[in-house]
């Protein structure tokens, strides 16, 4: 590894650092992140609509691949109809308002 000295913009700098709480991550990773994924090679050229939707989504920062551990977890047999189902049965607070709660207030 190389290690590079980055000066930014204290706006900038706030914001790295919103980001890298929301993700549970230290700053310096986020920023790693970012960068390796800035300078990877460009993919093909996708051959359908959705994956022109996905590579743009993804190029934007608003889609990214789950981690190795979250893919182990996940079940792709599970439809959203089922857990919106089971959520429904289980009485409580809707998943939205969970959701809100897990990410804290508003800075």
């Amino acid at each position: 590894m190389t290690t590079l000295t980055l000066e930014l913009p204290p706006e900038a700098y706030r914001r790295l650092h919103e980001e890298a709480d929301r993700q549970g991550k230290s700053p310096q990773l986020v920023a790693q992140e970012w960068l390796i994924e800035r300078l990877s090679p460009l993919p093909l050229a996708p051959d359908s609509n959705r994956e022109q939707v996905r590579l743009a989504l993804r190029t934007a920062g608003l889609l990214v691949e789950l981690s190795p551990d979250l893919r182990l977890r996940a079940d792709p047999t599970v439809r959203l109809e089922d857990v919106e189902a089971s959520l429904a049965r289980a009485g409580g607070k809707p998943l939205s308002e969970i959701v809100l709660e897990q990410r804290g207030p508003k800075r």
